[in-house]
């Protein structure tokens, strides 16, 4: 835009804002707003930031990566142990929903209906779902994030969300083939890549990796090596390692150490792991006087191990499991963590690369904070209980304004396949808000904001800076 022109739609700008503005002034300043030479914004007419904004987010394929997802070749539901879940049934009875349903009709009570938790768990998973369908989405207002996701993801796939029983659904996903559905649902939710999370010390999953060495080799899919009980419970762990044939001691003496990171390297090369990863409750910290087997091994085996191999250390910090074990996989909740933790890791281990996200609100603040302080330190995604729109919309200003484009905003978590259907598209509509209201203050600043520019922006956030923060 000619800088005169920029000028003068800057001065008009503020006289509306001001409340010096007729409506002669303001048809001027719409036509005004359209003019623009090499897709550069007309100061800060926001329906074009947003368009462009939201046109950058709709065409940027997206790398997910951490999803609890799996690839056909580890099986399908609703084969017994399929672990690649997907369609109707499984979306519905996601442990969200399972938890929302108890709100509506508990466990026990002195009127009204009532479901005790072993009765819900002697279900059938299609009992389960008609059951949450019709507490849910029938007899109350489907308006929890959780409960819209579904209607977004029936939607997404050209269904009608108003049915009022689970059946219709049920027969168009008895007609979807597992392998060409993962398709589908990639290309509608422009995901180029999914990143599955891979539990070595999970028996059924680490049997197929040792019984189907081509499990892996789906382009779709990338692996992370999890690891939660080297880190939380070394005797259990070192058990474990002795059944598989490593010589490893309890009290770590010996080789212990060379075997735990022979161990490491094994399942890297047999998974082709694109980095490790642990899940912790809040009350991790390091060092940790009570954990000395924990320390020793970050210290000397997973630290120097993804130090020599160029791989991220992933940390999911703050989920305290089953405070309700009556729900399951529905039973965990959140606490506020030490970020000093994360600080410690960072500052001791400056060739390691840490990739975080921390599940209390509480936390964000700081983490953005310690972020700017380790240039080896990445902050990912909004985890779990902070996936709500309300709260992501919060993560995200913050991160903009402490962090630049320097982070990686979202991703999915999803456990159900069809949950990349809104997952992403509630995500990216937060994203793009944000984004437009701090584009929106940059050209107020005199700056030209260009689509290139966005473009740019857009692919760091969605994909871009992920993949270099592995490289580097």
């Amino acid at each position: 835009m000619h800088p005169t022109v920029g000028s003068m739609v800057r001065f008009m700008v503020r006289r509306e804002r001001d409340g010096g503005f007729n409506a002669a002034s303001r048809a001027i300043l719409d036509v005004m707003a359209t003019l623009r030479t090499g897709d550069v914004a007309a100061s800060v007419n926001r329906n074009v930031m947003a368009g462009w904004i939201n046109d950058a987010l709709a065409r940027q394929p997206i790398v997910d990566l951490h999803t609890h997802c799996y690839a056909p070749g580890f099986g399908c539901s609703p084969e017994p142990d399929g672990l690649l879940l997907w369609g109707i049934d499984e979306l519905v009875t996601y442990h969200y929903l399972v938890a929302e349903v108890f709100r509506v009709v508990p466990a026990a009570g002195r009127s009204g209906p009532t479901m005790p938790y072993e009765a819900f768990w002697r279900l059938s998973k299609a009992q389960q779902a008609d059951h949450i369908w019709q507490h849910l989405f029938i007899e109350h207002t489907p308006i929890s994030e959780a409960c819209r996701g579904v209607l977004t993801a029936l939607g997404k796939l050209g269904l009608d969300p108003n049915e009022r029983t689970l059946e219709p659904y049920r027969r168009w996903f008895a007609d979807q083939d597992p392998n060409h559905y993962v398709d589908r649902v990639m290309q509608i939710a422009n995901v180029e890549s999914i990143t599955m999370t891979n539990p070595v010390f999970d028996d059924h999953e680490r049997q197929v990796w040792l019984d189907k060495p081509a499990v892996g080799d789906d382009p779709r899919f990338e692996a992370v090596l999890r690891l939660d009980p080297l880190l939380r419970d070394w005797p259990g762990a070192a058990a474990r390692l002795t059944e598989w044939g490593y010589d490893v001691r309890e009290d770590r003496g010996g080789g212990t150490r060379d075997e735990v990171r022979r161990f490491l390297v094994d399942w890297i090369e047999r998974m082709r792991a694109i980095y490790l990863a642990v899940s912790l409750p809040p009350d991790f910290c390091y060092p940790d006087a009570k954990n000395p087997a924990g320390d020793w091994f970050l210290d000397e085996c997973l630290l120097p191990v993804c130090a020599e191999r160029g791989l991220p250390f992933a940390m999911m910090i703050g989920s305290q499991r089953l405070v309700n074990r009556s729900l399951q996989d529905a039973g965990d909740m959140t606490g506020k963590a030490d970020i000093r933790s994360v600080v410690n890791l960072c500052a001791a281990f400056a060739d390691n690369k840490f990739l975080v996200t921390m599940l209390a609100r509480e936390n964000q603040h700081e983490l953005c904070v310690a972020a700017r302080k380790f240039g080896n330190l990445m902050i990912f995604g909004c985890w779990w209980f902070v996936n709500n729109p309300s709260i992501v919309e919060e993560i995200t200003r913050e991160r903009f304004e402490l962090l630049g484009t320097s982070f990686i905003p979202q991703h999915s978590d999803a456990r159900i396949l069809d949950q990349l259907l809104y997952k992403w598209e509630h995500s990216c509509g937060t994203i793009g808000r944000v984004m437009t209201d701090k584009f929106c203050d940059l050209a107020e600043t005199g700056l030209d904001i260009t689509r290139e520019q966005i473009d740019r922006d857009v692919a760091l956030l969605m994909r871009d800076n992920f993949r270099a923060f592995l490289q580097r």
